[in-house]
């Protein structure tokens, strides 16, 4: 006697191999696009957020077009014109201490800056979410050595290890933005192997295990687009914090070299004359001030949309 037909609304798919036959559903994909739609409608709602993101596009849209916009060349010097005032015609911000247009360093520095930040948390990112996906879901040996390795790196306080790997690597503006990546990718690690070790227990998993689908199509379909929230929170509070060790290493001597216009090393040059030309130094610090500033107001601003419960 055959047996009666059941209705399938989900149309869901017979127990076939995951590889051998893809099937997509419908539901899933409208709840996951509502998600992200919810949390992009939370974000507008807060204020905070939403002028530091347009403080954010306006500093990398005035660096990006910085050829175009900056009235001088970043190293261009004017002995006879050094250290004027703000407000001195010609050079709005003022001259430093070579007789270099200000606002045109500020300008050209900002590139440099924003790119080491951004440079060095997406290398971070990439290293450290594959390190915390395969030895979250591995387990075992593999998870045992990686976490050791983690916790290693993470024994040095940040800015100590990072002046370590540049002393090995030579002083410069690419081997500070390694040593940077390199400091950050325990932290991201980190954080996707918990959320995987979680993750991996949970039913949707253990049904894709159970239906024999492969190791990489679980970890990279349904595991990866699981942790992306906590990963886009910590990059964009990250990339602040890079920021600053990048001018913390060029303010050092150790990231970015004379003459070039990067805020960290302009802030050192200027201390010299702080008494007497407080602007040379101040102008780039508050850059730097306002850029991170404005970057943790976002990165707040998207862990509360991303997760509206921490609110409650």
């Amino acid at each position: 006697m055959p047996l009666p037909e059941v209705d399938n609304p989900r149309h869901l798919a017979p127990i076939q191999s995951p590889d051998a036959v893809t099937y997509t559903d419908p539901a899933d994909e409208i709840e996951s696009r509502s998600l992200w739609q919810d949390a992009f409608k939370r974000l507008l709602r807060d204020k905070l957020a939403v002028i530091s993101a347009i403080i954010l596009i306006a500093v990398i849209g005035v660096a990006i077009l910085a050829p175009v916009i900056a009235p001088y060349a970043p190293n261009e010097m004017d002995l006879s014109n050094r250290l004027q005032p703000i407000g001195t015609p010609g050079h709005l911000l003022g001259t430093d201490q070579a007789g270099r247009d200000i606002l045109s360093r500020l300008i050209w520095g900002g590139r440099i800056s924003v790119a080491i930040g951004v440079g060095a948390v997406a290398a971070a990112l990439v290293f450290g979410v594959l390190i915390g996906l395969f030895a979250g879901f591995y387990k075992g040996p593999i998870d045992t050595l990686t976490n050791f390795g983690l916790n290693i790196l993470m024994a040095f306080p940040y800015i100590l290890l990072a002046i370590s790997i540049i002393t090995a690597l030579g002083p410069g503006l690419t081997n500070a933005m390694i040593a940077i990546a390199i400091v950050g990718i325990p932290y991201y690690a980190r954080i996707v192997r918990g959320s995987v070790l979680s993750l991996r227990e949970q039913e949707f998993v253990q049904a894709e295990i159970a239906l024999g689908a492969s190791n990489a199509r679980i970890i990279f379909k349904h595991i990866l687009p699981n942790v992306l929230s906590p990963i886009i929170v910590a990059a964009t509070l990250d990339v602040g914090w890079m920021i600053v060790m990048a001018s913390g290493l060029s303010f050092l001597g150790l990231g970015a070299q004379p003459p070039t216009a990067e805020w960290g090393l302009m802030l050192s040059e200027g201390q010299k004359y702080i008494r007497n030309a407080p602007y040379v130094s101040l102008l780039p610090g508050l850059m730097i001030f306002i850029v991170v500033l404005a970057l943790n107001f976002l990165g707040d601003g998207l862990r509360d949309a991303l997760d509206p419960k921490l609110k409650q």
